[in-house]
């Protein structure tokens, strides 16, 4: 708010609702914050490839994708269903009925 007749004219409830509701904007900016580091260090994550002899350091993610696939994500979101995400769900049903047969 920048215009002062409107703050003066304000009610202390109504001061309080906007208060309360700057608090949880401040709230979810620190959120990000804390999701952006833990995106950092996720994105800097190594891992040991190669025998004892000739240990090796390679990163986790070799590409964008690995670390954050949008398209996934956006079609979970909006229910589409990919030509992978239903045949794992056919190969998951059909080992749930191969381990109910073979108990």
């Amino acid at each position: 708010m920048t215009d002062i007749k409107q703050i003066e004219r304000m009610t202390p409830y109504e001061f309080e609702i906007r208060m309360t509701a700057y608090q949880l904007k401040q709230l979810d900016e620190q959120e990000v914050i804390h999701l952006q580091a833990w995106a950092n260090r996720k994105v800097k994550a190594e891992k040991n490839v190669g025998t004892e002899k000739k240990p090796k350091v390679v990163p986790v993610f070799t590409k964008f994708e690995d670390f954050f696939d949008k398209g996934k994500l956006e079609n979970e979101i909006l229910g589409i269903e990919t030509q992978e995400t239903s045949q794992n769900l056919k190969q998951t049903k059909f080992l749930k009925l191969m381990k109910k047969a073979n108990s």
